[in-house]
Order: C-alpha cells, then sequence, then structure tokens
C-alpha cells in the first residue's frame, strides 16, 4: 500500500478510535478481551481500508466493520467459553466527570444493555452516540423505519430490565 493511504488511515482510525473502543465495551468483559477485540477491529479496517470508496463517512463505515467484527467474535467466543457476569466489567469512568448517583445508573444501564442481543447493544449504542435513524439504518443494513420499530421495541425492554 501507498504511505499515503497508510497516513490516511492512520489518521481516519486516530480521529474515531473512541467508536472501536466503545464498541469493544460493549461486547467484552474484561480488560485483556478489549484489547484483543480492539486490535482484531483495527485488522480488519486495515484490510478493508482500501476498498472504502468514501460514499459514507468513515465513521460510519468504521462502525459498521467494527460492530460486524465484534459481531462475528461475540458468537464465537459464547459457543466455546463461558461469559464473564457483567459485574466485573471495567468501566472508563473517572469520579471527577460523573457523581456516585449517575455512575451507578450508567453501570445498571449497561448491565441492562448487555443482557440485550448482538444488533440490539448495536442499536443502542448507535442511538445513545446520537447517530440518526438514517445512519443507523445504513450502519447496520435495515431499513429507517425498522431502526425506528427496533428502538421503540427495545426501549420497552430495557425499560422491563431496568424495572422488573
Amino acid at each position: 500500500m501507498s504511505a499515503n493511504l497508510e497516513k490516511s488511515f492512520i489518521q481516519q482510525l486516530r480521529d474515531n478510535q473512541n467508536i472501536i473502543h466503545k464498541i469493544c465495551k460493549l461486547y467484552t468483559s474484561d480488560a485483556d478481551s478489549h484489547k484483543d477485540l480492539f486490535q482484531e477491529i483495527t485488522i480488519q479496517l486495515w484490510k478493508a481500508f482500501p476498498k472504502f470508496r468514501g460514499e459514507a463517512k468513515f465513521s460510519t463505515w468504521a462502525y459498521r466493520v467494527a460492530l460486524n467484527t465484534a459481531i462475528t467474535l461475540y458468537r464465537k467466543s459464547t459457543r466455546s467459553i463461558q461469559t464473564t457476569s457483567s459485574e466485573k466489567l471495567n468501566f472508563f469512568i473517572s469520579q471527577e466527570e460523573y457523581n456516585t448517583e449517575e455512575e451507578e445508573q450508567l453501570k445498571l444501564m449497561y448491565k441492562a444493555v448487555y443482557k440485550l442481543n448482538d444488533i440490539e447493544k448495536a442499536l443502542v449504542f448507535m442511538y445513545l452516540e446520537d447517530k440518526d435513524y438514517t445512519e443507523i439504518a445504513t450502519t447496520l443494513g435495515i431499513s429507517e423505519v425498522n431502526a425506528r420499530v427496533k428502538m421503540n421495541r427495545i426501549k420497552g425492554k430495557l425499560k422491563k430490565i431496568l424495572n422488573p
């Protein structure tokens, strides 16, 4: 690959690495798994980067590659390895930024989201990132109407999980 392509990839990855970290946080339960998934997503992005046509924003394309990689690896791991309790999740939240009550609410929300299926997690993640339904639909490969309907159902599901 050319040096310009490599520089472009590195810059785009730097600018969008928080997307990947957030996805890793959703689909892993410990720091080592997080690092492994981040590395695997980076490898998949690098392999696919020459085919990136720029028809969508890099972030949208990165979401799609990252989510597909995470979902694929998550499904493989759940077939062969018992998952860790969500209570062992490391939350990257500093106490300076959040008060205790907010932090506890976030932990409860992550526990609830952790119980959702792969696609539901991805949809919630993008919704919480303030992505519009058009971008969510494009990233997940579903219609905009389907994304809205799924999100409404997920909201109901999360309410039941959080308020049994």
